[in-house]
């Protein structure tokens, strides 16, 4: 069959002098709300192509503005959340990084309050869809608030805040017809991904596995942006911030994030919580990638990228990872709306010893996240607000305004003043914040335009593929196809398909082949050629994957008549491990195990769950501890059946006794290295060490072998 190539003209945005046109065809003026004509939509003014951006950019705080205000109360993003109280403590001191107080004392426990959140869906949609999830920490130190606002990626889709409110009106529902909710598989996303190239890296990202986790026990965290330390003697330092679960990160298969929305809507809220509850306790541990400016110049080389570009990062194997501290979360909030709805986020609120840099996205946001408090907690005092307040001391001459919960004294509410006769609070400038006095880099000339540097939408896209495991690598090619086979213009999909062709030929084919499209992508020109960079073995979660059952669930299924022994072998050696386990009955009421003479004793023992509440995806491995006699009736249950099929499926290790073998044989189990027997002295231990691997992922193409 012959290839067919579609041109599309200047599809390619052109970066930098004369900004990014990607017009398709002429239309309506876009205006202001003032009906001022627009000519640039795609960049805020700064100071030079990499200089910070201006407060005078009326368009920009216009257009964010407006996004900020659109829903009320709800949050307009990061709608779904599950929070936690904890503690931050570093494990030495940052002295020579920064002057924070909080980053000195490795003996000092720091308060903290967490929330991690998905981004399209509201406030009532699931836990499980395929999106990016939020990680939010605020630290409640001794300087004052600092909120480190990131996500479970470490980059992100856009390269300027002025393109936030088109990314987030793209993927939320379609304004039309009110639907996908909490989706990204529609017209509108991939239409606006399509014809935004900065976007291609993090779509990479977002339909890999780190989309759909396991957990938010079990996510990575980024700060995004590079930030700045400054240290007692005034020296600066970039760095990036990187949260690290202790227990290793893990996602789903696409196949159970699906089937959990639907058997519990709220599975990582729940998780999360009964953690907590149980005293297993989630924790994290923080870690810096710091550079001074001549190693920044040697990475933006080697790279050809821009290292305040947030849409590109910086591989561990070129600047390691540090290890600055660790977070535990050991408290469920009291009320979830008093303290998970109204925690208010924003990434102005830094302490001495941490700056900004003018990475344009950033600079964008250091207005809006505090615009949007404003209107989504009802006025300016949203500060506070029990969980929002510092626990350090503050004074200052703001007064009055909706919701004021403070009595101020005396008749001065300005500064500087005399009538307080000294006693008011006034500026400090030994220990008060003050901006690290960076020159903007560029010619200093006022201009909406990227620089050069911003211009490689691609090398980074291929290089985090490129990097994945065969199962990743299947992974991501799957979720490209489901997405873009929900899209229903033809346009779309062919354009998307020749971003994709740029980034890998052989990803780009086997979409295609999926979607019946060969050869169909559009002809694209880059605005920068990729290369071809080292791959990254850490940016794969399977590569670095330690095994492991900490804070792992297993299910076991038994009836009337299993070995009661044999379950409680399984519980110890789980629990030593740091796992749980979970007894699964076909009733909520129990079971009876096996008495003298093989049969059904009258003594009922507790069951953690009923076999039609509890679906295998709940679980990260199971077991079957049933006799023959048993295994053949729970052969002719449906729900007992397709319990198994969906563990095998889901390429999870499977215990079994000897009599399970009806069971397993209905289900279309075949036996492999995860279908692990359960008798024998070594037989439990042997189940234990496989379940550590957590997936046996060469089941996969035997499974899919037909589809």
């Amino acid at each position: 069959m012959a290839t067919k190539k579609r041109t599309t003209p200047n599809a390619e945005p052109k970066v930098g002098k004369g900004g990014e046109p990607h017009q398709l065809d002429a239309g309506t003026t876009l205006t202001t709300n003032q009906g001022v004509a627009i000519s640039d939509d795609q960049n805020s003014l700064r100071i030079g192509d990499r200089g910070p951006t201006l407060l005078e950019d009326f368009i920009l705080r216009e257009k964010i503005t407006h996004f900020d205000h659109e829903r009320i109360p709800e949050r307009i993003v990061h709608a779904r959340g599950s929070a936690a109280h904890g503690y931050f403590q570093p494990t030495k001191s940052l002295a020579n990084l920064s002057k924070a107080d909080f980053l000195q004392n490795p003996r000092k426990r720091i308060p903290v309050f967490a929330r991690f959140s998905t981004v399209a869906g509201g406030a009532g949609s699931v836990d499980t869809p395929r999106d990016v999830r939020g990680f939010a920490v605020k630290f409640y130190t001794d300087e004052g608030n600092f909120d480190l606002v990131g996500v479970n990626m470490p980059v992100f889709f856009i390269q300027d805040t002025m393109k936030f409110p088109d990314l987030i009106h793209a993927v939320k529902m379609e304004p039309d017809r009110g639907f996908p909710q909490a989706a990204s598989a529609h017209d509108t996303f991939w239409d606006w991904a399509s014809l935004t190239p900065e976007s291609t890296h993090m779509l990479l990202w977002i339909m890999s596995d780190r989309a759909i986790p396991r957990s938010l026990r079990m996510i990575d965290g980024f700060g995004v942006h590079t930030f700045r330390l400054v240290n007692a003697e005034g020296k600066s330092t970039f760095v990036k911030f990187h949260w690290r679960p202790t227990i290793g990160a893990q996602s789903t298969t696409w196949d159970e994030a699906v089937k959990l929305a639907g058997a519990d809507p709220d599975f990582h809220r729940r998780d999360l919580y009964e953690a907590i509850e149980s005293g297993d306790f989630p924790e994290w541990t923080l870690c810096i990638q710091s550079f001074d400016d001549k190693r920044r110049i040697e990475l933006e080389k080697a790279l050809s990228m821009d290292v305040l570009d947030p849409t590109k990062l910086i591989p561990e194997e070129l600047v390691p990872l540090e290890t600055i501290g660790k977070m535990v979360l050991d408290r469920n909030p009291d009320n979830f709306f008093a303290e998970t709805e109204q925690v208010a986020f924003c990434p102005s609120h830094v302490v001495p010893g941490i700056d900004f840099t003018d990475d344009a996205l950033l600079q964008g946001r250091l207005f809006s996240y505090l615009d949007t408090q404003i209107s989504r907690l009802g006025g300016p005092n949203f500060h506070q607000l029990p969980i929002n307040a510092p626990k350090c001391p503050f004074h200052n001459m703001q007064r009055d305004g909706i919701h004021q919960m403070q009595v101020p004294k005396g008749r001065v509410s300005y500064e500087p003043a005399s009538l307080d006769d000294g006693e008011g609070p006034r500026e400090n400038p030994t220990r008060g914040f003050t901006t690290f006095p960076a020159r903007p880099l560029g010619d200093g000339t006022k201009v909406r335009q990227r620089a050069a540097t911003f211009a490689d939408h691609y090398s980074q896209a291929r290089l985090f593929y490129r990097s994945m495991t065969e199962p990743e690598q299947n992974h991501i090619v799957d979720a490209f196809s489901f997405e873009l086979g929900k899209v229903e213009t033809q346009k779309v999909r062919t354009r998307m398909l020749g971003r994709l062709q740029l980034v890998d030929k052989h990803l780009c084919s086997r979409v295609e082949a999926k979607l019946g499209m060969e050869g169909e992508h559009d002809t694209l020109t880059p605005a920068m050629a990729p290369v071809d960079l080292d791959e990254s073995p850490t940016l794969s979660l399977l590569k670095k994957a330690n095994p492991t059952l900490r804070g792992r669930k297993v299910g076991v299924l038994v009836a009337d008549g299993s070995d009661e022994k044999l379950v409680a072998q399984l519980r110890e050696r789980i629990e030593k491990e740091g796992g749980t386990l979970a007894v699964i009955a076909p009733k909520v009421g129990g079971w009876k195990p096996k008495g003298r003479g093989g049969k059904a004793g009258s003594k009922r023992q507790p069951a953690d769950m009923a076999l039609v509440s509890s679906p295998s995806i709940f679980f990260d491995a199971v077991a079957l501890v049933l006799d023959k006699e048993l295994a053949e009736i729970l052969a002719e249950d449906a729900g007992a059946v397709e319990w198994v099929r969906n563990a095998f499926a889901h390429c999870k290790v499977i215990g079994h006794t000897v009599g399970s073998a009806p069971l397993l044989a209905e289900a279309g189990v075949d036996p492999d290295e995860g279908i692990v027997s359960l008798e024998g002295a070594k037989g439990v231990g042997s189940f234990v060490n496989t379940a550590k691997k957590q997936r046996i992922w060469d089941r996969e193409p035997q499974l899919h072998a037909t589809t």
